[in-house]
């Protein structure tokens, strides 16, 4: 009977905990997340995103722009979400700079 509960409850307590853990993260500050943004939007300034990609690269900017002013409103989801837009579009930049410089002979 014990072995039984015992077996029954162990995944239960590790789905909570999972569940648990998951929250945490998202209700924290996500200083993480606007680094991120901000050295994947650096990497792509300094390989040339303003000439190859500059519609990218503004937008990448305004997204990041947009994550400081929900960190400063302490809505952190948002902050979390805008920052993680940032840096996916700078990526998109940055390899877009990247093409060009491969292209030019």
């Amino acid at each position: 009977m014990i072995n039984w509960l015992v077996r029954r409850r162990f995944p239960v307590a590790v789905l909570v905990g999972a569940v648990l853990l998951g929250l945490s993260a998202c209700a924290g500050i996500p200083a993480q997340e606007m680094s991120n943004a901000r050295q994947a939007i650096r990497a792509a300034q300094d390989a040339g995103a303003a000439k190859a990609a500059p519609g990218e690269i503004e937008k990448a900017q305004g997204y990041l722009a947009r994550a400081e002013a929900s960190m400063h409103q302490r809505l952190f989801r948002q902050a979390r979400d805008e920052a993680s837009e940032a840096r996916r579009i700078a990526h998109e930049a940055l390899e877009a700079a990247q093409a060009a410089k491969r292209a030019t002979p």
